[in-house]
């Protein structure tokens, strides 16, 4: 049987000097002992709660620039997509399926409109008669101006005769070969004759003026008729449905071969080349919001910015839709409907005591915060300014190197005061 070690103990005993130190070190430790949990018991009895700091997030105030901005979703979508229409009552033949790729001024569908097409026949039929009109006036116009100027050329002989013979008069008068009153009957011929030739010369250049104009008003009528013709040629072109724009059928509207009233929407017209994102901004940031705001957007694994190039007029569903146009050249491999996240940049705020965002803006209010002292959460009144995404302004209530509860502090029923255990 193997024995214990008992037999080899010694009991050896402490110096008085000894004995009395340690008991004064047992002493003072028992007083700091009792006097920290009398300081903890005071904190613990004046709190109404007590939170485990790992359910709580605690931020600390600082200093520093607040980027106003919101965070919005949307979508990828063709800044140019025409909806093309029928342009009148009319059976339709499609020519494209959806999804087929197509060219600038290919044919898409073709409208057949026996109304049209009979009303560009009587445009052309009274085109032509027009022109039968204005070619048989210009006709007239030479005639009549050959008539009245033949009148005024034989008034213009009878003048000259006129005065030969009185010429021939005044030459033998002087000698009494004729009588006094033949004389006189031919000054009186010549006068007449005089008068003859201006009138008619007066009446030839009136009879032209006259022709001319009635002239014009045919050809004025020819005119007129021409574009009524064109108008209707444009109607029945119109028929022929052609790509705006190079770029992709979305969607057929219509089947083939329906019959469709005027105005009617036949399909879309996607073009891919040129895409912008589509937000959907929640109306409350309408306010602050203004074209050529810049947008940072997040598609798939990669980042790009741009401006904002329109906002729409009318809030639908507590929201706003905004168009974003790309800086620079648009990312390669984008695809239409594309969802996407953005954050709109609204203002920029330097040197603003601010802390991260959370939960308690919305649970007190954006009036009350929970700063931390030696353990304890102090429900404490604040004043907020701006806010963004990630942090928030304060006005008043905090300065910077406060500690404050951002998150959890739901669950501390408005206590004003809770203990924090860690």
């Amino acid at each position: 049987m193997i024995r214990d070690t008992s037999s080899q103990d010694a009991v050896l005993t402490a110096a008085p000097a000894q004995r009395l130190k340690r008991r004064a070190l047992w002493i003072g430790g028992a007083v700091t002992a009792v006097a920290l949990g009398a300081l903890l018991l005071l904190g613990w009895s004046a709190s109404e709660h007590s939170v485990s700091a790992a359910r709580l997030r605690i931020a600390e105030v600082g200093r520093g620039t607040l980027v106003r901005d919101a965070a919005v979703n949307g979508r990828v979508v063709a800044a140019i997509s025409p909806t093309l229409y029928s342009t009148a009552p009319s059976t339709v033949t499609l020519k494209v399926q959806a999804g087929d790729t197509v060219r600038k001024g290919d044919v898409l569908a073709l409208l057949e409109s026996p109304d049209l097409s009979d009303a560009l026949k009587r445009e052309q039929s009274s085109y032509q008669q027009l022109q039968a009109e204005v070619a048989r006036q210009q006709i007239l116009a030479k005639k009549q101006k050959l008539l009245a100027q033949r009148e005024a050329d034989t008034a213009e002989i009878d003048r000259l005769s006129a005065q030969r013979t009185l010429e021939r008069y005044e030459s033998v008068a002087q000698v009494g070969i004729i009588a006094k009153i033949d004389y006189q009957k031919a000054k009186d011929a010549l006068s007449s004759a005089q008068i003859r030739a201006r009138h008619a010369a007066q009446a030839a250049a009136l009879e032209s003026d006259d022709v001319a104009l009635e002239l014009k008003t045919k050809v004025s009528q020819l005119e007129r008729q021409r574009l009524s013709m064109a108008n209707a040629q444009r109607r029945v072109d119109e028929l022929t449905v052609r790509a705006p724009v190079a770029g992709f059928i979305g969607t057929l509207s219509v089947q083939n071969r329906s019959v469709v009233a005027a105005n009617t929407a036949l399909m879309t017209l996607v073009d891919l080349s040129q895409l912008e994102v589509e937000l959907e901004v929640p109306e409350t940031y309408v306010a602050d919001m203004g074209l050529g705001m810049t947008a940072e957007i997040t598609l798939g694994g990669a980042s790009a910015t741009g401006k904002l190039s329109a906002l729409s007029p009318e809030v639908v569903k507590n929201q706003v839709l905004a168009r974003v146009r790309f800086d620079g050249a648009q990312p390669k491999g984008l695809r239409q409907s594309q969802r996407v996240s953005a954050r709109l940049l609204i203002e920029e705020k330097p040197n603003v005591v601010m802390v991260a965002r959370g939960p308690f803006v919305e649970s007190e209010g954006g009036r009350f915060a929970y700063v931390v002292r030696d353990g304890v959460a102090v429900r404490t009144p604040i004043t907020l300014g701006a806010t963004s995404v990630s942090s928030v302004e304060i006005l008043a209530g905090l300065k910077p190197g406060d500690k404050v509860v951002v998150a959890g502090s739901d669950t501390f029923e408005n206590a004003g005061r809770v203990s924090i255990n860690n």
